[in-house]
């Protein structure tokens, strides 16, 4: 799994790269497309596990490079919320659909019926590994 693993980072990394994108702006807009492309800062905050005070500089950063804009709430007039651009989702998706057409060549090597017990087995363990060790 560890082979495997540094695999996929060593994949996702050389896709951002030729992207251009920064593995934490790159992150940011994996949150936001998963929140259907609109949030509040703290919620991506929340996302990210990271203190709601330094998502500040990523959107700033994302609003410079045209990925991501703020505009303002639709539920609460003070806040405003961060939305992803054409740009900004065209530049997700990219790193995405290289990302995933590797995930499918791998996963090529297995019959669909063992990709199955595959995806099965591994929840099976995530779950495990998601319990409370007391």
């Amino acid at each position: 799994m560890g082979v495997l693993t540094r695999h996929l980072r060593t994949v996702k990394e050389r896709v951002l790269a030729d992207f251009d994108l920064p593995a934490h702006e790159y992150d940011t807009l994996h949150a936001l497309a998963g929140r259907q492309g609109r949030a509040a800062p703290s919620e991506l905050a929340a996302d990210l596990a990271m203190a709601p005070a330094s998502i500040t500089a990523r959107v700033d950063s994302l609003v410079e490079r045209g990925f991501v804009r703020r505009i303002p709430s639709t539920v609460d007039r003070r806040r405003v919320d961060v939305e992803l651009t054409d740009a900004g989702r065209a530049a997700w998706h990219g790193a995405m659909d290289v990302r995933g057409a590797e995930e499918h060549r791998l996963l090529r090597a297995l019959t669909p019926e063992e990709r199955r017990l595959l995806s099965d087995l591994l929840r099976r363990v995530l779950l495990v590994a998601e319990q409370q060790v007391d």
